[in-house]
């Protein structure tokens, strides 16, 4: 399992509330923050300069392509990034339904 860091953290405004950056703005070196723990294979996503833009959208045959060959290896890459992108797309969620409230 691929831990999320909770350094990719900002406040937003009108909130105090602190909460992670949005993926898609993530930076190659904030992609190798979160891809810590599969050590084998964060140099090739730095190699790549995946920004989480595009980490979002790798599949397993892009991961095969860029050496990751070990299919549960794979796998378990495509199903943490899924998790990443449904957490993105959550916290987009209460963001518009936020601005809906005070419009």
């Amino acid at each position: 399992m691929i831990l999320e860091d909770n350094q990719n953290v900002v406040k937003p405004r009108n909130s105090r509330a602190a909460r992670p950056k949005v993926v898609y703005q993530w930076t190659v070196q904030d992609v190798q923050k979160w891809f810590d723990y599969y050590v084998l294979y964060g140099e090739k996503f730095l190699q790549h300069e995946i920004i989480g833009r595009a980490l979002i959208r790798i599949n397993e045959n892009q991961l095969y392509r860029m050496g990751i060959i070990n299919q549960d290896h794979s796998q378990d890459i495509c199903r943490e990034i899924l998790k990443l992108r449904l957490k993105t797309y959550i916290l987009e969620f209460r963001d518009l339904e936020c601005n809906n409230l005070y419009d």
